[in-house]
């Protein structure tokens, strides 16, 4: 996620602002508007999905400010990242408006226990939020950097597959299941000749495991054709001992097609920074922050562990065992997130400057 602040060019500088914000749900979307020169939060209820709606009171609105102000009013929304996605994001935007995306758990709330919450008060703060990022108070909560259409795609692929994976194991495990009541212990429900052992429920069980494994394979395959710069982003990755197709086609659909400004972005991005603690003279350490993208956390950390195997005479291998030694357990869970950390940095410096990372063995 990023946050920027852009000036305004001189022509829009003496236009005035229109600050709304969307609270969406499946049912309703309710809508908090400020219009310049008020000094009161209008707010007002629409069906959900009414983006007719939305726009005949965005024009309304603006068009009574501009005649009571005499001058052009642009109009700035934002709501926050869920269910809805980008698409609300991208119909505003091709429509004059500026949207933002806003990141849910950055935004600060009241602490107390038992703090009043509803749908209005979330759009009033929301609203608010807005007209403090306008002032330019980039650290008020973070903006979501929405990818493109064809960015999206491609990374819905490798989850696409990610979910079949988890359904094949699930289906695997209710034959084996099945026949362990039988005392059948040997059988491999994934094998071709699988049919000609088996009759009734497993077989039915194994046909949709069976068909599980033909989506995997499809989705397998589109990844192999895509031919756009995302594909060609993983092919780069691959050419390093130890990422795999898989591995370099999630890295590359979601998180190396984003621009990122420095390292701290990057592991920031994957969760892998730490969280201090200070207060007076107490200071401890909570941990990675686990933020940004979880997938591609996972992701980063088991490539961490390929990264030994497959490049053991890699400075960033050498660094690990340095500081594990013949230590187990929580030393080396820790110092593999690390690992995962320092990784990351050097593939997005090798994809960037073209870097190879210190002793890494490129495949001929």
């Amino acid at each position: 996620m990023e946050t920027s602040s852009v000036a305004l060019p001189p022509v829009e500088a003496d236009r005035a602002t229109l600050f709304v914000a969307l609270e969406l749900s499946k049912s309703t979307w309710l809508v908090a508007v400020h219009s310049p020169g008020a000094d009161k939060i209008g707010q007002h209820r629409l069906g959900g999905g009414d983006v007719a709606g939305l726009l005949a009171l965005l024009e309304r609105k603006r068009e009574q400010a501009e005649a009571t102000l005499g001058r052009a009013v642009r109009v700035v929304s934002c709501y926050e990242a869920g269910y809805d996605g980008f698409w609300l994001h991208r119909y505003l935007c091709a429509r004059g408006i500026d949207n933002r995306v806003l990141d849910a758990a950055s935004i600060l709330v009241d602490r107390r226990s038992r703090r009043a919450k509803t749908d209005r008060l979330d759009a009033a703060g929301l609203l608010r939020t807005l007209m403090a990022l306008e002032r330019g108070e980039s650290r008020v909560c973070r903006v979501v950097r929405v990818p493109s259409v064809e960015q999206e795609d491609q990374r819905r692929r490798s989850r696409e597959r990610a979910r079949l994976v988890v359904e094949r194991g699930s289906h695997a495990s209710r034959v084996k299941g099945l026949l362990m009541t039988q005392g059948v212990r040997d059988f491999e429900p994934t094998r071709r000749d699988w049919r000609e052992r088996l009759e009734a429920e497993i077989v039915r069980e194994c046909r949709r495991l069976h068909l599980v494994c033909a989506m995997i394979a499809e989705v397998e395959a589109e990844q192999r054709e895509a031919s756009d710069a995302t594909a060609r982003c993983a092919a780069r990755l691959m050419q390093l001992r130890g990422i795999g197709p898989t591995i370099a086609a999630v890295l590359a659909g979601e998180v190396f097609f984003r621009d990122f400004r420095n390292r701290r972005e990057v592991a920031a991005y994957l969760g892998l920074c730490s969280s201090p603690w200070q207060s007076g003279s107490t200071r401890r350490d909570q941990g990675i922050a686990k933020a940004g993208n979880p997938r591609a956390r996972r992701i980063a950390v088991e490539l961490a562990w390929l990264w030994l195997r497959h490049q053991p005479e890699s400075a960033l291998a050498r660094w690990y065992r340095d500081r594990v030694g013949t230590g187990a357990g929580r030393i080396r869970r820790i110092t593999i997130v690390a690992l995962a950390r320092h990784l990351a940095v050097a593939l997005w410096r090798y994809l960037g400057d073209g870097l190879v990372p210190d002793g890494a063995v490129v495949k001929g």
